[in-house]
Parts: C-alpha cells; sequence; structure tokens
C-alpha cells in the first residue's frame, strides 16, 4: 500500500483548514477606534521588522544557492538539491509571514472578545494561533511530500531542510534579539525607575515590546519547530529508506500525515473548556491531539509494518515531548516559582542565584528521558526507531505552536485592554489568557528543545549513513578535537546571543530614558511618546546583530570538516548536541521561571508591584528574558542547522 501521497494530501487540508480559521479570526469586531489604532501600530511594526528581515535572509539564500547550483562549483552536490533549498526557505518565509499577519490582526479582537467574557477572547486568541500551527504543518508536509514523490532521494531532499534551517536560525536570533532588546529596555526604565505599570502607554517602548512578542513567539517559534519538523521527516526517510525500502519511506510520511490529522482533530477540544479555564482547555487539545495521534499511528503501523515495534517507538517519542514539556511547566510554575519569588524578598542578587539552580536542576529529567528514549527506541527498530521517535515526538506539532502562538495573541490583547483604558474586568479577562500563554510558553520551549535532541539526533545518524561512518572513534585525536569544537560552540552562540541583546537593549534604555527626560508632560500623561524611534531602535539592532551569529553556525562545521575531515565532523555534531540540548534547557527554564516569579509578585504576593521584592524580581527577569527568548531557542537551531549543513556537503569532507 502506497501511502506516501498522503503527506501532501494532508498539507494541503492543513491549508485549508488555516485558511479556513484565518477568515474566522478576521471576521470578527476590532472594537474601538484606539483598539484599532494599537492593532495597526504592531501590525505594521512586525510587518515591517519580518519584511526588513526577510529581504537579509534573502541574500543569503541566493548567495548559497549560487553556490549549490552554479555547474562545477560544487560537482558532487545536484541541482535539484539546490532547488530544494530555495524551497524549503520559502516555504518558511511564507509561514511566518501568514502565521504574523494573522496573528497581529487577532490581538484587538481578543481584548474586544474580552469585553463579553473568558469564553469569546478564546474564540479569537486559540484560532489567532492556530493559524500559524496549520500553516507550518502544512508546508512542511506539503513541501517534503512533493519534494520525495518528485526525487525519491532523501539525500536531495535534505536541501529542504538547508534552506528551512538557514531561515529559522536567523528568525530565531533576530527575532530574540529585538524582542528582548525591547522588553529590557521596557521594563528597566518604565518599571524600575520610572515606576509605571507593564503595558502603560506612557512607555515609549510599549509598542516595540508589543511588536517583540510576535516577532519572537509566532516567527521565530513557528520557524524553529518547521525545522525540527521538516528534518524529522526526511531523516525518517532517509534512515526509512535505507533499512526498509519503499516501506519504511511510506511510514515515515504516513505517521506525519497522521499527526497533522490529529492536530487538526485536537484544535476542536481546545474550545470546550476555555470558558472556565484557559490553561486547561490548552491542555485538553494537547493531550486529544496525543491520543488521536497514537491510535492512528497504531493502524497505520499496523497496515504498513505488521510488527508493532515501529509504533512503539513512534509511542516512545510522542510521550517523551509530553513529559519534557510538563517538565518545564513544574518548574516555571507553581511552587518552584513560589520559592524563587520570596528569594526576591532578599534582593536581586539571591533570586537571581535562585533561578540560576533551578535552571540547572530543570536539566536533568528531561535528559534522562531523551536518553532513556533514545535507547528504547534503538532497541525496538535500530537507528529507524529513533528517527521514528523524533517524527513521534513533531507529530503534533501543528498544535504545539498554535498553543505557543496564542501566547503572545493573548499577551498582546491585555496590553491593547491597559492602553486603550477598557477597565479592569476586561484587563482580569485578557489577564487570565495572558497567564494561560506563559505557561504554554514555558512548555513550548521545553519541547522545541527535546524536538530539536531528538532531531538532531535523527539527523546526525543520517550523517554517519551518508558518509559511510560505522563507528566515530573518540581516540582519534581529530575527533577529540571535532568533541572539544562542538562541546564550545553552543557556549560560543549563546555568548553572541546575549551580548547582541545587552547591546540592543542599552540602546533602548538611553532612548526611553531621553523621552521621559526631554518630552515635557510624558510621565504626567499628557504628551504622546515617540513610540516609532523605539521600533526602530529594535529592528535596526535585531538586523545588525545577527549576522555573525548566524554565518558562524554554517561555517564552523565547514571548516571543521574541510580541515580535519568527516569523521572529526561526527564528534563536532556529537559535542555539539551534548552540550548545546542541557545548556538550552537551563537558559529556557531559568527564564521562564524569572518571568513567572515576577508575575507571582504583581498578583499581590510579597508586597506587589512596586515593592523591593518586586523590583528584585524585574531585574531577575530581565536577565531571564535574554536567556529565555533569544540564547536558549537559538541553540535548538544551532544544533540542528549544523547537522543538516555537514549532510548536505559532506560529499567534498575526505
Amino acid at each position: 500500500m502506497d501511502v506516501t501521497w498522503w503527506a501532501p494530501l494532508a498539507g494541503v487540508v492543513s491549508l485549508a483548514y488555516a485558511g479556513y480559521l484565518a477568515a474566522s479570526v478576521t471576521r470578527r469586531d476590532v472594537g474601538t477606534p484606539q483598539m484599532r489604532d494599537l492593532m495597526e501600530a504592531i501590525h505594521e511594526g512586525a510587518m515591517a521588522f519580518l519584511r526588513r528581515e526577510y529581504r537579509a535572509i534573502a541574500v543569503f539564500v541566493a548567495v548559497l544557492f549560487v553556490i549549490l547550483a552554479a555547474p562545477g562549483l560544487v560537482p558532487q552536490i545536484t541541482p535539484q538539491t539546490a532547488v530544494c533549498f530555495v524551497l524549503g526557505a520559502a516555504c518558511s518565509i511564507l509561514a511566518g509571514f501568514f502565521g504574523m499577519q494573522i496573528a497581529t490582526r487577532a490581538n484587538a479582537r481578543t481584548a474586544n472578545g474580552a469585553r463579553r467574557g473568558l469564553a469569546e477572547a478564546m474564540r479569537v486568541a486559540f484560532p489567532g494561533g492556530a493559524v500559524m500551527g496549520m500553516t507550518v504543518v502544512g508546508l512542511g508536509i506539503l513541501g517534503v511530500g512533493l519534494l520525495f514523490l518528485w526525487l525519491r532521494d532523501p539525500n536531495q531532499v535534505i536541501g529542504f531542510s538547508l534552506g528551512a534551517s538557514s531561515v529559522a536560525l536567523f528568525a530565531r536570533v533576530g527575532g530574540g534579539i529585538y524582542t528582548k532588546g525591547a522588553d529590557v529596555g521596557a521594563d528597566l526604565v518604565g518599571k524600575v525607575e520610572a515606576g509605571i505599570p507593564e503595558d502603560d502607554p506612557r512607555n515609549p517602548a510599549v509598542i516595540a515590546d508589543a511588536v517583540g512578542d510576535n516577532v519572537g513567539d509566532v516567527a521565530g517559534m513557528g520557524a524553529d519547530l518547521f525545522e525540527s519538523y521538516v528534518g524529522s521527516v526526511i531523516a525518517g526517510l532517509a534512515i526509512g529508506l535505507a533499512q526498509h525500502g519503499e516501506r519504511g519511506a511510506g511510514l515515515a510520511l504516513g505517521l506525519a500525515a497522521v499527526g497533522v490529522v490529529a492536530a487538526i482533530l485536537g484544535t476542536f477540544f481546545v474550545g470546550a473548556g476555555g470558558a472556565r479555564n484557559p490553561q486547561a482547555a490548552l491542555r485538553a487539545g494537547t493531550f486529544a491531539s496525543a491520543a488521536f495521534m497514537v491510535a492512528g499511528s497504531y493502524l497505520v503501523t499496523q497496515v504498513l509494518f505488521s510488527d508493532l515495534r515501529a509504533f512503539w517507538a513512534t509511542a516512545v517519542g510522542l510521550l517523551s515531548g509530553i513529559v519534557i514539556g510538563l517538565v518545564a511547566e513544574y518548574y516555571t510554575s507553581g511552587r518552584e516559582v513560589q520559592r524563587l519569588a520570596e528569594s526576591a524578598r532578599t534582593g536581586p542578587a539571591t533570586v537571581i542565584i535562585a533561578g540560576t539552580a533551578l535552571g540547572m536542576l530543570s536539566t536533568v529529567v528531561p535528559l534522562v528521558v531523551i536518553a532513556l528514549s533514545t535507547i528504547v527506541a534503538f532497541r525496538l527498530a535500530d537507528f529507524f526507531g529513533i528517527a521514528l521517535a523524533a517524527i513521534g515526538m513533531l507529530s503534533i506539532t501543528g498544535m504545539t505552536v498554535s498553543v505557543d502562538a496564542y501566547g503572545p495573541i493573548a499577551d498582546n490583547s491585555a496590553g491593547i485592554a491597559e492602553m486603550a483604558g477598557l477597565g479592569q474586568d476586561v484587563r482580569g479577562v485578557a489577564d487570565q489568557l495572558d497567564a494561560a500563554g506563559n505557561t504554554t510558553a514555558a512548555i513550548a520551549k521545553g519541547f522545541a528543545i527535546g524536538s530539536a535532541a531528538l532531531t538532531a539526533l535523527a539527523l546526525f545518524f543520517f550523517y554517519r549513513q551518508a558518509v559511510g561512518l560505522e563507528a566515530i572513534n573518540i581516540m582519534d585525536p581529530d575527533v577529540t578535537a571535532g568533541l572539544f569544537i562542538g562541546g564550545i560552540v553552543p557556549f560560543l552562540f549563546a555568548a553572541l546571543a546575549m551580548r547582541a541583546v545587552g547591546r540592543t537593549a542599552e540602546l533602548m534604555v538611553n532612548e526611553v530614558r531621553r523621552q521621559f527626560r526631554e518630552i515635557p508632560g510624558l510621565l504626567e500623561g499628557r504628551s504622546r511618546p515617540e513610540y516609532a524611534r523605539c521600533v526602530d531602535i529594535a529592528t535596526a539592532g535585531a538586523l545588525r546583530e545577527m549576522v555573525v551569529p548566524g554565518l558562524s553556525a554554517v561555517a564552523i562545521p565547514l571548516v571543521v570538516g574541510f580541515v580535519l575531515g568527516k569523521e572529526a565532523l561526527g564528534g563536532l555534531l556529537g559535542g555539539a548536541i551534548v552540550t548545546g540540548v542541557p545548556l538550552a534547557l537551563y537558559l529556557a527554564n531559568s527564564g521562564g521561571a524569572w518571568d513567572n516569579a515576577k508575575k507571582f509578585i504583581e498578583e499581590g504576593h510579597h508586597g506587589g508591584k512596586g515593592s523591593d521584592a518586586h523590583k528584585a524580581a524585574v531585574i531577575g527577569d530581565t536577565v531571564g528574558d535574554p536567556y529565555k527568548d533569544t540564547a536558549g531557542p537559538s541553540l535548538n537551531i544551532l544544533i540542528k542547522l549544523m547537522t543538516v549543513v555537514a549532510l548536505v556537503f559532506a560529499p567534498l569532507f575526505r
């Protein structure tokens, strides 16, 4: 039974559903003229940043396409690989652009829905996020499916993953620098120095901050999981084809198609509890998607393989993803966050120390889960089992991205409710949505890191297969050197990203201080801030600072491959995975915990807003902002991109 055509068909269905959701969101009323003006300011700022960022990415894509496609320049790489590369980049860009269009149109509509209650607001916020989720998986599986039907060669289709990875890295790094540069500037000057509330219209950086939520957690996270998704499917295609022929490739595509349908069905379970508890409603959708995926994958593996070991390998990956997400939730909410908030009572130093320790501790269970899932999947179905585990973990990416993209929509709606003066009742409803979004963001970051680890492992085994390595000898000095170089690359990359946020934040802080100092009556609310100046500073800073980290991620594996050879390059990839995954988990969970500790104090605990504990927590949060939204998430893409670069250019290495 040939199921390879299921993949493009599932992609078409997913894109059609995304179109339906987009229409349902845009039909809703925006609200007051002031709400419309705020929505348009956020929308224009976000789309202006995306257009400038995508133009810069297009230059990189064009140069690399010429290198890949030029006759005789890289003779071992086919023109078809170059075409796949461009299509992968184009699909990632298109997903980000379309998702951002709707997310920045849904925020004011969500705030307007909040005027009529929680259920009505939820009916706008989640479908607005689901547009991004369904577009990501729709374009991903459509692209991979059609290219495989055309070429029947995963070694050429891997170009699609290279294109997706290239866009993802620049989108994640650039978006992270933008959002955290704006956020740190808004919080340090607005909350700590001026003593004004979050989302106060007097803060010159408030629009840039709202724009940053979208470029980081809609376009950035979408590109990240788009890359993981297509990478896992292509690795499954390659290993399945090598070990089981067309049947193995068909299983990889069939499982991915089932996951798309499962995610679509799961969205219908979100609305059921939205009127009472947004967090429970979002969790119900995720669990429903997982249940549908388990049932569907059982049927597909029975039909294609008549062997339950492939099913269990897939289920292990799916379960691992859920467990890693729940562990991230545990360390960024509840008692752990309450203990962290209590440490803020004695000052910024203690809250930073406690948050650092919490983040380090939070790496233990996820890494054990990844290790166990790798062993179990391998014992069940060899290297194909590990690829199936990665596909299983990423099978419900449509739901995961939907839930994550819901977060910035809810956050923006709370900001619009505050800036438009809609009253405490409406702000309270929007804050309930926002609180659920904060938790889902932490879960999504944990899931993204876990999925990056399994995807990188699957691609690593694809690399081993492609270059014909039976084993990598760590006693070889070249391999040992590769391991050490790979181990330091995540730290180098995180440092570059953190430094970039720091430089952009300095410019933002100085600009906000200037406006408070030079614009008469601004703090009293008699004058309007120059919002556009802060948006321009964040945009220019992000575009300037993303270049060096982005190019280094491509250059380092190429240099190691050419100088030390393909076995040493394998060592580099292994070292990067082993240090990159725990570092990413530490950064993401520390940052998320600091953020939620600040919010816990703002609810009235330990003195509430304006207290010494609150000021200490705000400082902790500003340290954590680039941790969780720039450096940490960027490492996911780094380890995958380096592996894909190694795969594409493997024929050139000795």
